[in-house]
């Protein structure tokens, strides 16, 4: 009986060939993969590398610092009561200091020395100090800035008007809101309500009527006449309630005695004779009058 592990010939011979193979690519690996071990480095090498390697991280964030901050290191003399929105941002002010400066500009301020720019709102004390060797202030900030900006000056009068000087006046009655903004002080805030207002009223006859509007400057007073007189008048006799209280000088129970008033004992003639009733005091009559007719 023959022995489990008994191998013909030719059987062995491949088996044979095939261990050689086995070792032959053994051999192959081990060769080709000691290309790519690690090298050790000498104490000199690593010191090199070391030095490398600190030097990259050194001069990386450096680089990221420079790179962030090159456009607020780039001062130059401006003036703030003409610099425009993209100089003050080239000088590191942030975007909303930009807007409140054009603003308070846009308002009818004005910076009268360098250090009148340390109340801007919103500028901290360490950003005026860096800006201060660099403000200008001049009495003709045209020519400045035509002498300071490489492109010739062109001011934007419908954003920024030019503002009246004193003893220039304007007509209430007849400015809108573009000539009401040279006022100094009037906005296009202050400008709108007083365009509303004289709407509503049907017309100033009194320049003083501009206290009536919610926090309005008596300082821009001086800069307005009347202009034209012709007020819009209302007919009492014929108007409905709802019409009459309109008004922003009758209110509603005022309204109602009007028209109560015609109903019971036909139409009226003055003004006066409503003097007798509650809802009506000499002043409401007063200011009252010149706004209706019968």
């Amino acid at each position: 009986m023959k022995s489990p592990f008994f191998l013909r010939k030719s059987d062995r011979m491949a088996l044979l060939v095939l261990l050689a193979l086995i070792a032959v690519a053994g051999i192959v690996i081990w060769g080709v993969g000691g290309r790519y071990q690690s090298t050790p480095l000498s104490l000199t090498d690593s010191l090199s590398m070391s030095r490398q390697r600190d030097t990259v991280w050194r001069q990386a964030p450096h680089h990221f610092y420079h790179h962030t901050s090159a456009k607020s290191d780039r001062l130059f003399p401006f003036d703030p009561n003409t610099a425009d929105a993209r100089q003050l941002s080239r000088l590191g002010l942030k975007d909303w200091q930009v807007r409140n400066l054009l603003k308070y500009r846009e308002a009818g301020g004005r910076f009268r020395k360098p250090s009148d720019f340390a109340r801007l709102y919103g500028l901290t004390t360490r950003e005026y100090e860096r800006l201060r060797p660099y403000i200008r202030v001049h009495e003709e900030p045209r020519a400045f800035a035509l002498k300071t900006t490489p492109e010739a000056y062109h001011r934007d009068t419908l954003r920024y008007p030019v503002k009246l000087s004193p003893g220039q006046t304007l007509s209430l009655n007849d400015a809108d809101t573009t000539a009401l903004r040279q006022v100094p002080g009037i906005g296009p805030v202050y400008a709108r309500r007083i365009v509303s207002y004289r709407q509503r009223l049907g017309g100033f006859y009194r320049v003083e009527q501009l206290r009536e509007i919610k926090d309005f400057p008596p300082s821009a007073l001086p800069y307005f006449e009347l202009g034209s007189g012709n007020l819009r008048k209302l007919d009492v006799n014929r108007l409905t309630l709802q019409q009459l209280k309109a008004h922003p000088y009758i209110n509603f129970y005022q309204a109602r005695a009007i028209t109560e008033y015609h109903r019971l004992h036909g139409p009226l003639h003055s003004l006066q004779q409503l003097r007798l009733l509650k809802e009506f005091s000499p002043q409401d009559i007063e200011r009252l009058e010149p706004y209706l007719q019968y």
